[in-house]
């Protein structure tokens, strides 16, 4: 087949999309925290940006704050042993405050390393200790592999492994776990929950043989609460049992989670919806947002044609085109915010006078047609933004939910229908729990009318045991 060369003319359509979308799309699904930082790092990259500020006072009073603190070094050297050791919070101060002197929280690691070095180990035990407490879960346990069943045979596994790792003798592996067995907390280190309770239990100086008997042999029945086939099995009385039992639910099976909890998080919420008489104030929070402007600097020297290469004034263009992008995707930013929420709020307006069990079914074009929006763009303002709002603070995203449609008609969101569900188990006698078919009865006397299996779903998910497992029998 002869090969040829030719042109021809094709019309299609595409879509561009300009920097300035680019940055403002970027910009709507950024978190308040990430919008700080990009502000941040927009101040320090491009000169023509800066943040408002009243100059004029403000230097006065730095200045003025300066001369105040100047120190007075003889006098300070003369009084310096009659203070008092520590920093005084008696004054409040902007540049000083009392969360600045909080400390890191020990990890579990730390915190045994910090045991370990304390103790007479000899050199090879501190090399074995090093080595197990670096592969020490979260939960305080020593695992390797997985446990096919034969936990003698498991446990041994774990000791060649660590010996044939640190090239040390079994024996100093072997006996190096148990020493760290008996750190604080104790049971860290086991290798099985059965190890972990029974080195609790003898720490504790428990003598009742119910209860090793029962973590030994019978820990399968235990976490299903089938308490009557252990006293059957055992063949005592079934309140023997009982009390075994209260003494191993205060043991610890996981003694690394005190540890392993991460730190709260603060958020910083996005809007304010404030109730003020009858009717809702929606606000932003502004606070901590550098406000931006262009340099009236760049500006006129711009304006008056100033001196300086065509590529100096090219560059300095460009800068001023950025900065005013960011300003104007900012506003545009927070206005779709504003939009969105006072949507929400028009939606959702019973949740906001009562409570989470009066939220309705809520669906992100319900939202983007009200307010004349793509529900792309609805979905990025709602995401990773937080309303502070008379019953807490939540995530836009939770206020759009699935539903189920009442007997009226009228719909009812699945977030509600949890809710409700949560307030029946918390009320319920705990000797006798409901099961979720009864939990579906009255659900459905309420006008929610779901299947069984929907309450366990909902149940499941909101990490509610079943009615065995919340039963109580002391």
């Amino acid at each position: 087949m002869a090969h040829e060369i030719r042109q021809d003319m094709r019309l299609s359509q595409q879509l561009v999309m300009s920097p300035q979308l680019q940055l403002a799309i970027k910009l709507l699904q950024l978190s308040r925290l990430e919008l700080e930082e990009l502000v941040i790092e927009e101040l320090e990259n491009n000169p023509v940006l800066e943040e408002e500020a009243g100059a004029g006072e403000g230097g006065e009073i730095s200045v003025s704050k300066r001369e105040e603190r100047e120190v007075d070094w003889e006098a300070y050297l003369e009084n310096c042993y009659e203070r008092p050791l520590g920093r005084s919070f008696a004054e409040e101060s902007e540049e000083y405050s009392l969360e600045a002197t909080l400390t890191k929280k020990p990890t579990l690691s730390e915190h045994l390393m910090w045991q370990l070095h304390l103790s007479p180990f000899t050199p090879e035990e501190t090399l074995v200790g090093e080595f197990i407490i670096g592969n020490i879960d979260e939960d305080g346990y020593l695992r390797f592999g997985e446990d096919s069943g034969d936990e003698t045979a498991y446990l041994k596994s774990i000791t060649q492994e660590i010996a044939n790792a640190v090239g040390i003798n079994e024996d100093i592996v072997e006996s190096t776990i148990r020493k760290i067995q008996q750190f604080d907390p104790v049971g860290v280190c086991s290798r099985t929950v059965r190890e972990c309770l029974l080195i609790q239990v003898k720490f504790l100086g428990c003598d009742d043989p119910t209860v090793e008997e029962i973590i030994n042999h019978h820990l399968n029945h235990f976490e299903k609460k089938n308490y009557k086939a252990v006293a059957a099995a055992l063949k005592i009385p079934i309140d023997k049992v009982l009390d075994a039992v209260k003494f191993i639910v205060g043991l610890n099976p996981r003694p690394g989670s005190a540890y392993g909890q991460s730190e709260a998080t603060v958020i910083i919420p996005d809007i304010f919806i404030h109730k003020i008489g009858g009717d809702y104030v929606v606000l932003l929070n502004e606070n901590g947002l550098p406000k931006l402007r262009v340099s009236s600097y760049y500006r006129t020297l711009i304006s008056q044609n100033g001196r300086g290469s065509a590529e100096t004034k090219a560059y300095v263009q460009e800068k001023l085109r950025a900065a005013k992008w960011l300003i104007q995707s900012i506003q545009q930013r927070q206005r779709t915010i504003y939009k969105v929420t006072l949507s929400i709020l028009k939606f959702q307006r019973d949740f906001f006078d009562s409570g989470t069990c009066y939220l309705k079914p809520l669906i992100l074009r319900d939202v983007a047609e009200d307010i004349g929006m793509h529900e792309s763009t609805v979905s990025r303002v709602t995401t990773n933004k937080y309303a502070h709002t008379p019953h807490g603070i939540f995530e836009l995203k939770y206020f759009f939910s699935a539903g189920v449609n009442r007997d009226d008609g009228t719909g009812v969101a699945s977030k509600s229908i949890m809710e409700k569900l949560k307030n029946i188990c918390e009320i319920e006698d705990a000797n006798k729990p409901l099961s979720d078919q009864k939990i579906a009865d009255l659900l459905r006397k309420s006008g929610i009318n779901i299947a069984r299996r929907t309450v366990t779903k909902y149940r499941e998910t909101m990490g509610i045991l079943s009615a065995s497992g919340r039963k109580k029998l002391f």
